[in-house]
């Protein structure tokens, strides 16, 4: 359900020189709407905290309305909906953080972060080992009905994002740009895999270009969305431990993955973890720490098995979370590869079963 005015009011008002939102969250506690606050009287309006009398008058004169219809006509030609801090699918987590966004900009399915979500960030340069644990555990998560958020930059974002698409699960990419702006170029294809079942976010305007200031207030958001996040690989001056700081000023868990102690893409990540971030070497610890309320979360989402034949419950049986070839799977069956393969292919359709590339299985049922 929708808060109960235009978000385009909203946007109107969010043009008005020298506002900024804290001042916009004073007017809305005071007038409950944006068409009221433009319509209040200069005295009404520096009756609220930060509001002079200049001001006052710039809100009298109004927003830019140009700016708000070039927006709406981007948002309705890119299927991008506005989403306001007032509407009842803004982000629960997203509301706790200090100056939260007014708008998210979202291309995708909000109603992901109904599930519990994490973060996974690391080096834009990962090594063969950073590569392998971020697939490792945003794969894992996925399959715990876990939302995994990132930032869809180069490196261990990409890698954590794609692992979940391949996985069928949910990601959400918070981007330093507009959501119709996708950086780098490369993620453009898989921006559009994220949106099909997960959400591709943004605090900036259609058609904001990335620009190195977005990206730490973008990191903000990718811990403010999240129960905790996971640093898999990072630098000492990797934008990755500006997000773990974000997370902890936030008081979100931070996770950290050890490293090897000579790896320069490792200092950032095992200096969290002498100043006391979890050493994690499983999902099971970062579910262990994030406690009883998310297993819950998650245990509420799992299905009952469907009802399966003899031949299929063979096949799902030697199957598990982790990823298990057709030759593998057939050889164990005592089954001929087509007839496996046959077999899997209906599992799959009955929603406990995976398909990932280069023809592995998983269960999608723990």
């Amino acid at each position: 359900m929708s808060a109960h005015f235009d978000v385009a009011e909203l946007l109107l008002l969010c043009t008005i020189p020298r506002i900024g939102s804290q001042r916009i969250r004073n007017l809305m506690t005071r007038f409950r709407s944006p068409a009221k606050i433009l319509a209040a009287s200069a005295r009404q309006l520096v009756e609220v905290e930060g509001i002079d009398k200049l001001l006052a008058a710039q809100i009298k004169k109004g927003g830019d309305s140009t700016v708000v219809r070039l927006q709406m006509e981007r948002a309705r030609q890119w299927n991008v909906r506005l989403v306001s801090y007032w509407d009842e699918d803004y982000p629960r987590l997203l509301k706790q953080v200090s100056d939260p966004p007014l708008i998210l900009y979202a291309r995708g399915r909000m109603a992901c972060f109904e599930a519990p979500a994490v973060a996974i960030v690391g080096t834009r340069v990962p090594s063969p080992y950073g590569k392998l644990m971020a697939e490792r555990f945003a794969r894992e998560l996925a399959m715990r009905n876990i939302v995994v958020v990132s930032g869809l930059a180069r490196g261990i974002d990409t890698i954590a994002h794609r692992a979940v698409v391949q996985s069928n699960g949910m990601t959400a990419a918070v981007l330093g740009s507009g959501v119709d702006q996708i950086y780098p170029d490369e993620n453009i294809k898989l921006a559009e895999e994220i949106s099909r079942r997960g959400v591709v976010l943004s605090e900036f305007a259609l058609g904001a270009k990335p620009d190195a200031p977005h990206f730490p207030r973008r990191n903000r958001i990718i811990a403010g969305l999240s129960l905790g996040t996971v640093i898999v690989e990072a630098g000492q001056k990797s934008g990755a431990l500006i997000t773990a700081d974000f997370a902890l000023e936030q008081n979100r868990e931070v996770f950290a993955l050890p490293g090897n102690i000579n790896n320069p893409k490792s200092f950032g990540s095992n200096a969290l973890i002498q100043q006391g971030a979890k050493l994690v070497t499983s999902v099971e610890d970062i579910l262990d720490e994030l406690g009883q309320s998310l297993q819950q979360n998650v245990d509420a989402q799992q299905k009952p098995l469907p009802e399966l034949s003899a031949v299929e419950m063979t096949v799902f049986s030697i199957l598990s979370q982790e990823p298990k070839h057709i030759d593998e799977i057939a050889l164990q069956c005592r089954l001929p590869v087509a007839k496996a393969l046959g077999i899997l292919l209906t599992l799959e359709l009955k929603n406990v079963v995976q398909q990932l590339g280069g023809k592995n299985f998983v269960r999608s049922l723990p």
